[in-house]
Parts: structure tokens; sequence; C-alpha cells
């Protein structure tokens, strides 16, 4: 029996729902090349507009690309080290641009995108490594941790937790907190619960499972870091929840904002009506795009504690391509 579309109070995600579906139907096609998912979804992410004064600095540390992004008015004393979304297997510092910036020029701070290592041909764990060494490269670079935010979307909300796990397994401070947006933190796929429920045009449980099995391959979903909704998250930096009514993986948000809060980590969930998956995505478009963008970003400042950092103090030093020598 086919769902009957409901009648959406917010016209603007009524009139952009079509147009997300199309977008969809172009990466979750089960016969169509990865390559050109990948390159389909990039190109979305090239049509988001950018900061009129935004500085796009590609660097490379440790064997990793990534780009830093910064406007003339931003702190440079803080960071924002975005993990990108894509299910593990696509999406790229160039392709959520648009997102990263949006966020970094909201918050008030540079982030750093680093282009982590994609499944199938990077299998778990290597996309957690690389964020790890993304975070020790900007400790080494002079950065603070509590003057670092980490932040992802969809499979980059669930490596930033991820992440955050291996900091504290390897000894490393937490950050000042982890911004998780639509976070997919569960790959044992209990999301597929909720498709029946839910009007959900991107998230489609059997496009969610072939990443998962591309990112898995022999590892076990319920591996606490490929699924740290079930990790005990004891010990980990305060913790941002932002997820859409409609979408599928609001069952994988709730299951992580049950696990932090069971292990005291300061959670806060945000549940936003009508929305779907990384709706901030859409941000040109969508007024409820830019308000979760706000809000994210005023948790993000009063985490970093940028409301009494105005003061002109000195900034620690400025990314450059190479961390300077200890």
């Amino acid at each position: 029996m086919m769902k009957k579309e409901p009648i959406w109070k917010d016209r603007e995600i009524a009139a952009l729902r079509q147009q997300i579906q199309q977008l969809s139907n172009q990466i979750a096609e089960p016969s169509g090349e990865l390559a050109a998912q990948r390159t389909a979804f990039d190109a979305f992410g090239a049509s988001v507009s950018l900061p009129d004064d935004l500085e796009v600095k590609p660097i490379e540390f440790d064997g990793i690309d990534a780009e830093v992004l910064r406007t003339p008015a931003m702190f440079d004393r803080s960071m924002l080290l975005y993990l990108h979304g894509g299910g593990y297997c696509g999406g790229s510092p160039a392709g959520y641009r648009g997102l990263a910036s949006k966020l970094a020029s909201a918050i008030g701070v540079p982030a750093l995108v680093p282009s982590y290592r994609l499944a199938p041909e990077h299998p778990f764990p290597a996309a957690i490594e690389d964020g790890v060494r993304s975070y020790e490269y900007l400790l080494d670079a002079g950065f603070d941790a509590k003057r670092i935010v980490i932040g992802g979307d969809s499979a980059g909300g669930g490596l930033a937790v991820a992440v955050a796990l291996q900091l504290r397994e390897k000894g490393h401070p937490q950050p000042a907190g982890l911004l998780t947006i639509s976070p997919w933190s569960d790959l044992t796929q209990s999301c597929a619960r909720l498709a029946d429920r839910l009007h959900d045009p991107i998230t489609q449980p059997a496009m969610m499972q072939r990443f998962a099995d591309y990112y898995l391959q022999k590892v076990r979903p319920d591996h606490p870091l490929a699924s740290p909704a079930f990790a005990d998250l004891d010990g980990l930096a305060p913790l941002l929840i932002q997820v859409g009514a409609q979408e599928v993986l609001l069952s994988d948000a709730l299951q992580l904002a049950e696990s932090a809060g069971i292990a005291g980590v300061d959670v806060h969930m945000e549940i936003w009506p009508e929305m779907v998956h990384v709706w901030h995505l859409y941000a040109d478009w969508l007024g409820a795009g830019r308000r979760a963008i706000a809000a994210a970003a005023e948790w993000a400042r009063r985490k970093l504690d940028l409301e009494t950092d105005a003061s002109g103090t000195a900034a620690t030093p400025r990314i450059t391509r190479t961390p300077p020598t200890p």
C-alpha cells in the first residue's frame, strides 16, 4: 500500500522534495557506477553558494589532501574540523565546500575539511584513521583541543563520534564539542523499521545497506567504531545532534543520544519537523536549513567560548601546508 503524502506545513521543503528525490535517485541507483554517482553528488555540491569573501586553501599533511576554508573576519585561534558525508563511499571537500563554509562562517572560525579515504577502495577503518590524523595535525599546528570542534553530516556525523572514541583510546584530549548533522551512527540498519512510516526521499535502506557493505566488508556492523550509537561514550566531548523528523536516520540519532546520555555526555538533540536528511545542504532555498546552521553555530560558539573571546588576544598559528617543526 502506497503511503499518502502529507500536506507539508513548510512550503519550501514541500517544493524541494521532488528535486531532492531526483538527486537521491542518481546517487542510489544500484546499477550505476560508483564513480558516476560520486560525480553527480559533487556536482550538486558545486551548485551551492559560497560566502563572497571565502578563501579556499588546498593543503596536504601526512598524505591527506584537505581544504582550509576561511574569511577575513574569522577567529584563527579556533577551528572546525569538518568530516563530510557521502555514506563513506562518496563526497569530497569540494562537494561539501558550501555547507562547511556556511557553518564555519556562522561559527566565525576557519574549517579544515580533509579528503579522507573512501570505500570500497579503502574500507573500515581508513576513514577513522584519517579523521584522527587530521585532528592530530591541528594539535601539532598549535591548536588547543578546546579550540576545536569536530563536525560532520551523515556518515561524517557518525565518523566524528568514532574519531572522538579513537582520540579517547589514544589518550588525546577531547575537542570542545562534536557537532553532528543527521549522523549515520548505526550500520546495523535498524533504521529500516522507520522506512514505511516516514517520507524520506534520500536515505533509503537498500542504498544505506549497499554503502555499509562497501565500507565494512568483513567487519561486523555492530562494531562500536562502525556503529558508535552502540559504543560506550564515556568521557566524550559535548555532543550536538540535529536530525530531521522525516529521515530514517532519526532512529540512529535517537540511539546515539540515548547512549550519550547513559554515559553522562553533555548531549543536546534537536528534531526538526518535516525536515529530510542533512537539510542544511539546501540552505540556499530552505529557511529551515539556514536556521539549523545558525542554531548549530550558536551551540559551537558556546562550546568554543567565543562569546568571551573578542579581546583580540594573540591567535594560534595559521595552518600552513606542512605543520610547524615541534
